[in-house]
């Protein structure tokens, strides 16, 4: 079993790193062997936003976050980043949570592996 962390740092649509790295990380939570981890940084904060509405037939970021969270993982939206983007943790989906440079930290000293997006 490893420990997997993903820092995606993207913002959700226009480029499809974020889109890629949730689909690795989720792809990865499925098989249960290894914990992953995602912390969300600069405009990729925005992926963690609750409420997301896309048109019919593209992909949903937030919907995206829900296998990793479903099978124990971790996400954690840079505070510094919502503050810089007007979010509040209200504004987060279910499941995900105001993070930390500090916790951040601790993510990577814990990983095994670390995935930047």
């Amino acid at each position: 079993m490893s420990n997997i962390l993903f820092i995606l740092n993207d913002g959700p649509y226009g480029t499809e790193r974020s889109y890629n790295g949730l689909r690795l990380a989720g792809s990865i939570a499925k098989r249960g062997t290894d914990e992953v981890r995602v912390f969300l940084m600069g405009d990729a904060a925005v992926c963690a936003k609750g409420g997301q509405k896309v048109p019919q037939g593209y992909y949903n970021v937030e919907l995206m976050l829900n296998p990793i969270i479903r099978r124990e993982g971790q996400i954690g939206v840079c505070g510094t980043c919502m503050d810089a983007r007007g979010m509040t943790a209200e504004e987060l989906a279910e499941g995900t949570h105001r993070g930390t440079l500090e916790e951040l930290t601790d993510w990577t000293l814990w990983a095994d592996k670390v995935m930047v997006f």
